[in-house]
Formats: C-alpha cells, sequence, structure tokens
C-alpha cells in the first residue's frame, strides 16, 4: 500500500479530472530548467569567469573584423535591429492587448500587458545590477546606451514573439501553426545574431535574453493555465492549442464579445 500522501499526488495529477496537475508540474519544471541555466550564465558573468569572457571576445572581434571587410551587410544588420527593435514588439502586443480587452477577452489581455511589463523590469534591472559594459571596439559601426546584459532586443523578440503567437495559436489551423512559431524562432535568433555582429552586444548578453525570454513565457503561461483550471476550463496545451483557445471568436472579430465569460 501506498502512503496516503503519495497517494493523493499520483490521483491529483494523473486522475481523469486532475491532469492538469501534471500539466502545471511538468510547466513548472520546464520553467526551472530554464532558469537555471539562466542563473548559471549570470554568475559567470558576474565572476568575469576567463573562458566565457575569452569566448565572448574572440566572437566579437572576429565578426567585428569580417564586417570591416564587407561593410556592404552593415546597412542590412541595422536594419534588421530597427524594424525587430524591442518597441515594435511592444507596440504589437499593446495593440493587441487593446483588441483583446476592447472584444472582452480581457484576462488574456492582461497575460499579455504582464508578459512586456516583467519584460522590461527584468532588463532594466539586471542591467543595472550586473552593469556590464558593451564591447569596446576600435571601430565600432553601431552604438547602443546602457549596459550589455541581458540583450533587450534578445529578450524582448522572445518575449513578444511567443506572447503573439500563444494568442494568435487559436485562429490558425494545420501547418500555419508550425510557421507561426518557425518565424517566432527565425526573428529571434536572426535579431540576436545581429546584435552580435553590430558590436553591441556579447554572444553570452543575446543567450541570456534567450533563455530569460524564454522562462518569462513559460512561467506566465503556466500561471494562466492555473487560473483556466481554476474557472472550470479544459486542460489545453498551449504550444499546440495557444494560451486560451476558447476565445478564438474574440480574437478573430466573429464572435460577440461577452465580458462576463471571457475576463
Amino acid at each position: 500500500m501506498l502512503p496516503e500522501s503519495v497517494d493523493r499526488w499520483i490521483h491529483a495529477r494523473f486522475s481523469a479530472e486532475g491532469r492538469l496537475g501534471l500539466r502545471m508540474t511538468l510547466a513548472c519544471s520546464a520553467v526551472l530548467i530554464v532558469a537555471v541555466p539562466f542563473a548559471g550564465l549570470l554568475a559567470l558573468v558576474d565572476t568575469r569567469w576567463a573562458p566565457l569572457r575569452h569566448l565572448d571576445d574572440v566572437t566579437t572581434r572576429s565578426i567585428h573584423s569580417y564586417l570591416q571587410h564587407h561593410r556592404v551587410l552593415v546597412p542590412p544588420l541595422r536594419a534588421t535591429s530597427y524594424i525587430f527593435h524591442p518597441w515594435v514588439f511592444r507596440v504589437l502586443v499593446a495593440g493587441l492587448a487593446v483588441w483583446l480587452f476592447y472584444r472582452g477577452a480581457r484576462r488574456l489581455a492582461a497575460w499579455a500587458v504582464t508578459n512586456l511589463v516583467a519584460s522590461g523590469i527584468l532588463e532594466g534591472g539586471l542591467k543595472a545590477l550586473v552593469n556590464r559594459p558593451r564591447p569596446a571596439l576600435s571601430s565600432p559601426i553601431a552604438h547602443a546606451p546602457g549596459g550589455s546584459f541581458p540583450s533587450g532586443h534578445a529578450l524582448t523578440a522572445v518575449v513578444g514573439s511567443a506572447t503573439i503567437v500563444l494568442i494568435l495559436l487559436p485562429v490558425l489551423r494545420g501547418a500555419w501553426r508550425a510557421v507561426a512559431w518557425a518565424a517566432a524562432t527565425v526573428v529571434s535568433v536572426l535579431l540576436g545574431a545581429c546584435r552580435v555582429a553590430l558590436g553591441v552586444h556579447y554572444v553570452s548578453d543575446v543567450v541570456a535574453g534567450w533563455i530569460l525570454g524564454a522562462a518569462i513565457v513559460l512561467a506566465t503561461t503556466a500561471a494562466f493555465e492555473t487560473w483556466r483550471r481554476d474557472e472550470g476550463r479544459r486542460p489545453v496545451a498551449p504550444i499546440r492549442q495557444g494560451t486560451q483557445p476558447e476565445a478564438a471568436p474574440r480574437i478573430s472579430g466573429s464572435g460577440g464579445s461577452d465580458p462576463a465569460r471571457s475576463a
């Protein structure tokens, strides 16, 4: 016979009515798995670990040297940084949140805004705490204010693109869901690479931004799924179905708003 506490734990996670417990356990585990590498990277940067500093310096200077001899690549790199600037993502997500609020999906709108606010606070706080100088190059091709760690462009790209995809997934069908995730991944990777190429961030800054962004989205999505369960709604797999599948008519604008049900 299993101890009563163990039996209750198994029932809460694997029974037909308690499967969300397993989902939430896995979601929390995913957040921890993502947070641990970030904490480790932060510690290495803060202690100025020599191998990481060497990797960052060699990568930055090698790419910078290459661009000095291939200046034709500089304008596209700068354009990419402007097109996918953090404020572009903030405006897009904020606009989507206003639409959701107007349509009656107020909790979903609040979730989107929470992602923006959390990413902004963590970025600013960590930059001030770590206070890592940006790469110092003899002939810089770009300049950026503030600290270097973590990359705000990389962080906001992950949070912004993932937030948009998770909101829109309920109105996408078939292969378009995979296309949406692929586009979000390409944009995040491309933007991070551009920031390193422009010499305004180290590789570790960009990787930290990606990791932290993923952790923020995982944590807030898990919290949102907890609310859905408390409201008696069916469990979902957000990565395939979106954060709030039942809000599809409100997201697309094809159904009447019902603030009482979707708030």
